[in-house]
């Protein structure tokens, strides 16, 4: 096979991309050509901001596009939420340069998706020798692949990467579903059934009742809100929103069928909004922005946790990812789910180093794990779902 590089998604056909995306496993709606091409176009995953798309392709002898890659030529490491900012500082310490690296990963999304998009696993494998083949001519640090699917993940570990593992919370059906959500709470155990009722009670005492909005029908007007409230949050923690109202939009017009926004209102007022994008033949949801303009007590556990899990048992859904991090979503139902990123150091000292720092970081997080599911929400005689799932 052939191997190229295109300087952004605009440079690849959306329906060749999407129709690899559609043979890969573990394929999300992040993966999408619109969704990628949307971060670009709007500005938000661009070289001014620190993002630099490239975008690697295998073409078979017909000139077929085969595999591909999106990449990212990084000038600093947020927007991952797989943290390596020791690593920077041991590479500065020592008077080299850790930026830029090189990153495969869906921008700002912590969602578990491929990343070796492919019609077949020998082009997926035959994608990933290509990439490291780049990331060793390119002259750039490093190397990193996050949120892998199973399949990547025993392909990166076949390739030799180094395999580092974190942790998140996810909700999911048990083998004998919940039919609504009072049966899921009817298999928690009764302080935990009892915190939910009462956090849902207050919000409910104050006034405050959801309004969902599918698809088409989110209006300009409904994402101008929503921009304000998902501002909002970035305010309150002193930090600047790395997505924009044009990229919302822009989703929002090209995968209408992926979104749901979920907008408080209290008095005929709105005053708060999450935003859930869809999975719908996965039958997955994903819990991604949320903000309020005015407090309410329990306000973000409602728009978050219990209105998204309603929907998705009532839809038939059967998992709800919550973001990336956070122990307080266990109190909620989302129980620990492991995560697996890959990584290549091209300088074999701090390669040697760092695979040794993470057998430790690794093994911690095992016990971590192991400690985690000691203290599930669920009644040891209920089903629990991380059993099912052979978590």
């Amino acid at each position: 096979m052939a191997d190229g590089m295109a300087d952004g998604m605009a440079e690849v056909p959306a329906a060749q991309w999407d129709a690899l995306a559609a043979l890969t496993p573990g394929s999300t709606v992040f993966q999408r050509h619109a969704y990628l091409l949307a971060l670009e176009e709007h500005g938000c995953a661009v070289p001014q901001t620190g993002w630099q798309t490239l975008v690697l392709q295998l073409r078979d002898s017909d000139g077929q596009l085969a595999a591909a890659c999106a990449l990212y030529a990084k000038g600093h490491s947020m927007g991952e939420y797989v943290f390596d900012w020791a690593w920077a500082d041991a590479y500065e310490r020592n008077g080299l340069a850790y930026y830029p690296k090189l990153l495969a990963a869906t921008p700002f999304t912590p969602v578990t998706g491929a990343r070796l998009l492919g019609r077949d696993k020998p082009a997926r494998r035959a994608l990933l020798g290509a990439l490291l083949d780049f990331a060793q001519r390119s002259g750039l640090s490093s190397l990193h692949l996050l949120f892998l699917t199973p399949e990547e993940r025993e392909l990166c570990a076949q390739a030799g990467l180094l395999l580092r593992q974190t942790v998140q919370f996810h909700w999911q059906q048990p083998n004998a579903p919940w039919l609504d959500f009072d049966a899921f709470l009817g298999a928690m155990n009764h302080d935990k059934r009892k915190k939910v009722k009462q956090e849902r009670r207050k919000v409910t005492q104050a006034g405050v009742r959801f309004r969902r909005v599918q698809g088409a029908q989110v209006t300009p007007e409904d994402w101008a809100f929503f921009i304000r409230c998902y501002r909002q949050t970035y305010a309150e923690h002193g930090s600047q929103p790395y997505l924009n109202l044009g990229f919302f939009r822009a989703i929002g017009r090209h995968l209408p069928e992926h979104v749901l926004l979920l907008i408080a209102e209290r008095h005929g007022e709105a005053i708060g909004a999450s935003l859930i994008l869809l999975d719908p033949e996965l039958r997955h949801a994903y819990g991604r922005y949320w903000g309020a303009l005015h407090h309410v007590p329990n306000l973000h556990f409602e728009a978050c946790y219990y209105q998204p899990l309603e929907f998705c048992i009532g839809q038939g859904y059967t998992r709800f990812e919550g973001g990336a991090q956070g122990t307080h979503k266990m109190a909620r139902g989302l129980l620990p789910v492991p995560c697996t990123s890959a990584h290549w150091l091209a300088d074999a000292r701090f390669n040697a180093a760092i695979e040794h720092y993470l057998q430790r970081e690794n093994l911690a997080l095992d016990q971590h794990m192991d400690e985690l599911h000691e203290h599930v929400p669920f009644r040891k005689a209920a089903t629990c779902p991380a059993e099912d799932a052979g978590l």
